[in-house]
């Protein structure tokens, strides 16, 4: 605890309206997560005090009334008082709770609990859009040292704000954003002098040129995670392999396809000690030795767990990584174009991995070694490599994935790209892997029957959630009636995320999933026939979710204005089509609860209601 940080002497009032910040139009920077803006919307009866069934609900203002006790609500739900404990106690166990939610949670029990979790906690993570403003965020939580954003619009603006106004400021990672440039990543390099984590991860970036990686100062020795692989631009191989070796506590390094194998290796003689790794290219190309000069590189690896990149990997550079294999949790392929044979080969060397990402150029095959050689896997992804080839003959069916089931009954995490599915194998498929907690299946010709009957894809689904009870994440496609909806509403009772696509009869589907399933915090919706009267029916669920995305559906204005009206807390954001289309129609629309109010960086097309 900071001796020279002085306790307030009342109660901060903390809501959507006022944080003793003024609103400042220079740094449009972070949505937040719904875990930690519950934690900042002071208005919101959102946590029990005690386990009690019995315990009333408390909102925050109320637990500011205390000033030298610290209030609570006993079995009966009347109000006690106990004397708090000391300040640096406080801190000190609340720095030992790594949960998000848990973490917002305490802070909503009373005043001492609030400003001991403001002041201790050092991590956020922001992936709700525009829920909460930066200025909220600066003044809840002034001593950040790590944000993580993902699919946001991020400014440059916003990463030099970052890196020059939160002093002592050390981990940074985009997922899914777009916006910025490198000249951000720039900001990031010059200004962050005690960075340990600088994560670039499948971002919408304006790649200027590798020049911001040279901006790092030749005394910074904390880098613990690098990853900058889905960046195009070449980097200074010199500046790179300068900053790899003076760090020594390096234990994520994850370049891009311009590093090849023989720069690799001079990498890799730096730091042995990495955990996870993503390669270059292994083109053959772009490599200036034989294969022989290689066979060695990964010996003294011990310590790797992950590793990805892998471009364009061909049979003949493989087994360079073979000596890596045996220690392996998780491998990435998502950016190899292997066959089943090659598929086989390398894995015959990785007997306990628990994540394995493919393409579905492996085909079925490739899934019979998964099933082989993986009896340990948890979470399988089989993208595809070209999805919109409608005439493409290879590529994966039902058959690969019961393969998988029957030789990983661990499974829990599955992403299926396929062409063709029956009921038959998700019903064999869930009875050999019935602990999934997120299954997402992806038939990609919208509307598809189970190809040999001819039947909707209703009752492969009802399998799923009647079976699968600890389901949290779903993903449903394929020729799908209300019966899916009704039973995703009776069964599914620990969905959170449902996404949606070209299915359902009428109103009621997506009514059943509203009544029914009580913690979903995510409903993404196109392309259905849903209308006015299922939009409303969640009016009372609405400010409990995170979020709902609905386009190409049968949504109209009236019916968004009414929810607006009915739920002000709510943000309700129409996005218009071009000009001359319906003016009648919500061609897409967001729902999102907030405690920063309406955008204000909202483009032309974005009507907030």
């Amino acid at each position: 605890m900071d001796p020279n940080r002085k306790r307030p002497k009342t109660a901060h009032r903390v809501d959507s309206v006022h944080v003793g910040v003024k609103q400042s139009q220079s740094t449009q920077l972070f949505p937040f997560s719904d875990e930690v803006g519950l934690a900042l919307n002071g208005s919101q009866t959102v946590d029990r005090v005690d386990s009690s069934e019995s315990t009333q609900l408390c909102s925050f203002p109320d637990a500011l009334n205390g000033s030298h006790m610290v209030d609570r609500v006993d079995s009966a739900g009347e109000w006690t008082q106990s004397s708090r404990f000391p300040d640096e106690v406080l801190e000190r166990v609340l720095a030992l709770i790594d949960s998000h939610k848990d973490r917002s949670s305490v802070s909503l029990v009373c005043k001492d609990w609030y400003n001991a979790e403001r002041w201790s906690r050092r991590h956020v993570f922001i992936g709700n859009c525009y829920s909460v403003s930066p200025e909220i965020v600066a003044a809840r939580f002034p001593r950040i040292r790590s944000l993580r954003l993902k699919r946001m619009a991020v400014s440059d603006e916003s990463l030099e704000f970052l890196a020059t106004k939160f002093h002592g400021f050390k981990a940074l990672s985009l997922l899914s954003c777009d916006g910025f440039s490198t000249d951000g990543l720039k900001a990031i390099a010059t200004h962050c002098k005690k960075l340990t984590e600088l994560d670039i991860q499948e971002n919408g970036i304006d790649d200027l040129g590798g020049h911001w990686l040279s901006c790092f100062p030749e005394s910074l020795t904390s880098l613990e995670i690098l990853n900058f692989a889905s960046l195009n631009s070449e980097v200074s191989f010199d500046a790179l392999e300068k900053l790899v070796a003076r760090c020594k506590s390096l234990r994520v390094l994850k370049v891009n396809r311009n590093i090849s194998l023989d720069q690799l290796q001079k990498l890799l003689s730096h730091c042995p000690q990495l955990t996870e790794l993503g390669t270059g290219t292994f083109m053959q190309e772009l490599i200036s030795g034989p294969v022989t000069e290689f066979k060695n590189m990964f010996s003294n690896c011990r310590n790797l767990i992950t590793l990805s990149g892998l471009w364009d990997a061909t049979p003949f550079y493989l087994p360079v990584i073979y000596p890596a294999c045996a220690s392996l949790t998780f491998l990435n392929l998502s950016y190899a174009t292997l066959r089943s044979d090659e598929l086989a080969n390398l894995l015959s060397h990785c007997k306990t991995l628990r994540r394995l990402w493919l393409l579905d150029t492996v085909g079925d095959k490739g899934l019979e070694a998964v099933g082989s050689c993986c009896p340990l896997l948890e979470e399988l992804r089989v993208f595809p490599a070209d999805p919109f080839d409608q005439e493409i003959l290879l590529g994966v069916t039902e058959s690969g994935f019961v393969s998988v089931s029957r030789g990983c009954p661990k499974l829990r995490y599955v992403l299926y790209f396929c062409r063709q599915m029956t009921n038959a194998a998700v019903a064999t498929i869930a009875r050999n892997c019935p602990d999934f907690t997120h299954f997402r299946l992806c038939i990609m010709n919208p509307g598809q029957p189970d190809y040999l009957t001819k039947e909707p894809m209703d009752e492969a689904f009802g399998v799923i959630v009647k079976t699968c009870t600890k389901l949290q994440r779903l993903a449903i496609s394929g020729l799908l009636t209300d019966r899916t909806f009704e039973y995703i509403g009776k069964y599914a009772k620990n969905l959170e995320t449902l996404s949606v696509a070209f299915a359902g009869s009428s109103d009621l589907g997506m009514e059943y999933v509203l009544q029914g399933c009580q913690k979903l915090r995510k409903l993404e919706i196109r392309d259905c026939p849903f209308g006015n009267a299922a939009l409303l029916s969640g009016l009372t669920r609405y400010e409990s979710m995170r979020s709902l995305w609905m386009s190409a559906c049968n949504v109209t204005m009236n019916a968004c204005r009414v929810l607006a009206k009915e739920r002000p807390r709510l943000n309700v954001e129409v996005m218009r089509d071009e000009e001359g289309g319906d003016d009648s129609q919500a061609h897409k629309v967001y729902v999102y609860r907030t405690v920063a109010g309406p955008r204000r960086d909202a483009p032309p097309f974005v009507l907030t209601l």
